[in-house]
């Protein structure tokens, strides 16, 4: 059983055997390839939670009315990808063993791996949909294989061929087009056009999504190490969470909001309002 943090994202202080979502942050930007700050994340929305409504209008629902346990940050190694990805990936592994959904606040995008690994032991068929503005299906990153850049090429090697949709997607390497053209990966650009498409494909089988808050458009959300002109807007991103929430939803994370870098405070108050939406829609 995990232990009850202090500081908690709003109304998630059940108990942990009375929990369906599990909680946890994963502050580790040690790989960020352009400006981090994605550690201080999940403290921010703890903190700035308190500032949004318990009950959303979107679904006439209250996350009083849910059970969420937030067990609190990892004290994950900075000097080690490696070490840290084996933390998340025991995280998650006990919030499974347990029967309930593990939801994590990055974070680098590289933290979505460790997810990934727990995951993918416990559902062999295990599928991921991803919300982005980068493919991060790089080989390497300057040498470097465990980087936010190659998250996804990481993941893939995990799954396998037809297992990844990418949703969003608006910078890519000339090589990641390449390898998504070898039907590596499913890539769908701009936006979320066939995101039911692929909801009515993928059916019960197990999900896991991850969430990179860059994939809005920066003129709405200016918190993030890596912004990139043309993304989604927040309407749409709500829009398809909520197709989302018709799917097996097994684990699902939010990765690369960098409070610093948006001294307004808007881009962590649109993330804790987007992740009530989320526990709220994937609760069951």
């Amino acid at each position: 059983m995990l232990e009850k943090n202090v500081q908690t994202f709003i109304a998630c202080d059940c108990e942990y055997d009375e929990a369906k979502i599990v909680m946890f942050g994963a502050p580790f930007d040690s790989t960020t390839s352009f400006r981090p700050g994605t550690r201080f994340a999940s403290q921010a929305m703890r903190s700035e939670s308190f500032g949004i409504e318990t009950f959303s209008v979107y679904q006439m629902k209250d996350m009083l009315d849910i059970k969420v346990f937030d067990s609190g940050d990892l004290e994950l190694p900075f000097g080690s990808p490696e070490r840290a990805l084996d933390d998340i990936r025991e995280r998650t592994a006990t919030i499974l063993g347990d029967g309930k959904i593990p939801c994590m606040i990055g974070g680098e995008h590289l933290v979505t791996l460790g997810a990934v690994r727990a995951c993918a032991e416990k559902y062999p068929d295990l599928h991921v949909i991803q919300f982005d503005a980068h493919a991060d299906l790089r080989e390497d990153y300057l040498g470097v294989k465990l980087s936010h850049a190659c998250v996804m090429r990481r993941c893939q090697e995990i799954l396998g061929d037809g297992k990844i949709f990418q949703f969003g997607i608006r910078s890519a390497d000339k090589s990641e087009v390449e390898f998504v053209m070898q039907e590596h990966t499913s890539l769908n650009l701009f936006d979320f056009r066939t995101l039911r498409e692929v909801a009515g494909y993928l059916g019960n089988a197990p999900v896991y999504f991850t969430l990179d808050m860059d994939v809005l458009d920066p003129s709405e959300f200016p918190g993030t190490g890596t912004p990139e002109a043309g993304g989604v807007h927040f309407d749409e991103l709500l829009d398809a969470i909520e197709v989302l929430s018709e799917l097996n939803i097994v684990g699902f994370d939010m990765n690369e909001l960098s409070p610093a870098y948006d001294p307004s405070g808007r881009s962590t108050a649109l993330a804790c309002k987007t992740m009530r939406e989320m526990l709220l829609r994937f609760h069951r």
